[in-house]
């Protein structure tokens, strides 16, 4: 089945495919005019040093990190040199720009197929007794910052300020808001405030509002919003609409966007890692790479299960080209499944792979699920919730909960940062070689607005 558009993004696309290829052409023409096929080989041999370089300065202490690290920076900086020193410079440097100018035309052409799906949104009217609950110290100051509690409540809303040194619990306060009539609940926070109160949405069926007022706003980040003016959120008390999105739970506690298991979440359970983070990072790794350290895991995504990760990544929605650590974008919120990616190497060489396949090398796991199920040699498994350290008993059970937030947005937003899919070069050769396009149907957000 053909997969270009009808309405003149085939045309595009095909044509983009067609540069790729002509890139990669060039490409080969490169090598072969400098008469060494050793131009190629050279590079993909120094990537890999590289990579395996990196893994013994993570893996190791001492003498070895030392090594390690040397030859990370030695083996790319040695291939640059023997590609002067014999005269092959012009013809690398011309390889190589080919090789990225074929990469970001096939990306473009895949991207191009198929718009991302956006989320169903529909109008609303404005919220009668909204309730705002804010966190002064999320972001650095944001809230003070960005003057939200003043413009806040010049549209009517009640604030609640967190007095974070008495340790509140926001979900008992947007209870209690809820109890006395407010028809809408919104944070000005860290996505772990969010998640807290946007549970409590969830369960009283009444619309969320995000304010991006943290330090990353994955979440707000991912509904569109705009991360760099929180004061923007609150075009949704007055101009908004509404949109469906899934909630993740994790033994019972809500999240919004991702539960790590493994080396993240035992390295951020040191009270020092907050302080120190590149240090205390440094000092444990080895530890845990080994299997030396923190609890064995075992995970089960549906009926696939995952045998001892390094790292393991639980998202609510699948994340683009993610990794263990959470970055990435999500494409849309209410696709009513669970992203899991698992990491595991074992050595010098899967880091080698790691570093010539990427995503695809054999260490790296991705795929979807509806429940995940891990467990452990332990009493207790360390959790990152939205970034937040916890301790859970085991087995931790992970769900999502399809479409179970009400979330108000403006009605203009400068949307979800787009990423580019991986580039699969035989759907990219396809693309090119195809002549007759084909309807298909597209993607895109729908909108009552």
């Amino acid at each position: 089945m053909n997969e270009v558009e009808p309405d003149g993004s085939g045309t595009a696309a095909r044509t983009l495919a067609r540069l790729a290829l002509l890139c990669l052409a060039g490409v080969v023409t490169a090598v072969v005019a400098a008469g060494r096929w050793l131009l190629p080989l050279l590079g993909l041999v120094g990537l890999a040093l590289a990579g395996a370089g990196i893994w013994w300065a993570l893996a190791h202490r001492g003498v070895a990190r030392v090594c390690g690290a040397l030859l990370a920076v030695a083996a790319p900086v040695a291939v640059l040199v023997l590609y002067a020193v014999s005269g092959l410079w012009p013809f690398a440097a011309a390889a190589l720009g080919l090789w990225a100018a074929a990469l970001a035309c096939a990306r473009s052409a895949l991207r191009r197929l198929r718009s991302p799906r956006g989320m169903h949104s529909h109008p609303v009217r404005p919220p009668r007794r909204p309730v705002l609950i804010m966190n002064p110290l999320s972001g650095g100051g944001k809230v003070a910052e960005h003057g939200l509690v003043e413009r806040a409540e010049a549209l009517g809303a009640r604030v609640i300020l967190l007095d974070v040194a008495d340790s509140p619990d926001p979900a008992a306060l947007a209870r209690q808001a809820v109890a006395e009539g407010a028809d809408l609940l919104g944070v000005a926070g860290g996505d772990g405030t969010q998640a807290l109160v946007a549970a409590v949405a969830a369960e009283h069926d009444v619309p969320f509002v995000v304010l991006a007022a943290g330090t990353h706003n994955h979440f707000a980040m991912d509904l569109g919003l705009d991360r760099d003016d929180p004061a923007s959120g609150l075009k949704a008390l007055s101009h908004g609409v509404e949109i469906r999105v899934d909630l993740g739970d994790v033994a019972g506690r809500p999240f919004v966007n991702t539960v790590s298991f493994g080396m993240y979440a035992e390295i951020v359970q040191k009270p020092e890692y907050r302080e120190a983070k590149a240090s205390t990072t440094l000092e444990l790794l080895p530890d845990l790479l080994a299997g030396e350290a923190g609890a064995q895991l075992t995970a089960t995504a549906d009926d696939q299960r995952l045998e001892a990760p390094h790292a393991l990544l639980v998202s609510n929605n699948p994340y683009v080209q993610a990794g263990p650590m959470g970055v990435g974008r999500r494409s849309h919120l209410d696709g009513g499944r669970l992203g899991v990616i698992s990491l595991r190497i074992e050595g010098a060489a899967q880091a080698a792979e790691l570093a010539l396949r990427g995503e695809r090398a054999s260490g790296i796991t991705s795929l979807t699920s509806r429940r995940v199920v891990v467990e452990a040699d332990a009493e207790t498994i360390p959790v990152a919730v939205d970034g937040e350290a916890l301790l859970l008993p085991q087995p931790v059970v992970c769900t999502v909960r399809p479409k179970a937030l009400r979330v108000r947005v403006p009605r203009n937003r400068p949307g979800a940062p787009y990423t580019a899919p991986s580039v699969d070069w035989r759907r990219v050769v396809r693309l090119a070689l195809e002549r007759t396009p084909f309807p298909a149907v597209k993607n895109q957000e729908q909108s009552d607005a």
